[in-house]
C-alpha cells in the first residue's frame, strides 16, 4: 500500500479542522471535568468556608493557578497532583466553566 501525500494546502486544511474539533468540547464533558473538584470546592464552584469558591471568579486567574500547580510552580497539598490529569486545554476548559457560574 502507498502513503498518500498530502499537498500543504491539504495538509493545512486537515489540521485545521482537527484543531477546531479540538476546540469544541462538550460542555457536559467540561461539567464533568468540573464535577470532579466538587468535594472541595463545592457543588459549581460555591465552596464552604475554609475553601477557595471558583464559582465567578477570573477565568485567567484561574487558568494561570491550575497551570502553576501542573508545572509545579505554585505548592499545594493535592492540587498539583489533580492537575496534572489533565491536558492544557482541559484545564482552560473547565477554568472558563466556572468562570462562567454565578458566585
Amino acid at each position: 500500500m502507498k502513503p498518500i501525500l498530502l499537498s500543504g494546502f491539504a495538509a493545512a486544511a486537515l489540521a485545521l479542522v482537527a484543531s477546531a474539533a479540538q476546540a469544541q468540547t462538550d460542555p457536559l464533558q467540561v461539567r464533568s471535568w468540573a464535577a470532579a473538584c466538587a468535594n472541595c470546592h463545592g457543588t459549581n464552584g460555591h465552596a464552604q468556608t475554609g475553601n477557595e469558591p471558583l464559582a465567578g471568579g477570573n477565568k485567567d486567574e484561574m487558568l494561570k493557578k491550575l497551570l502553576d500547580f501542573k508545572r509545579g510552580a505554585k505548592p499545594a497539598t493535592i492540587m498539583h497532583q489533580l492537575s496534572k490529569g489533565y491536558s492544557d486545554e482541559q484545564l482552560a476548559a473547565i477554568a472558563a466553566w466556572f468562570a462562567a457560574q454565578k458566585k
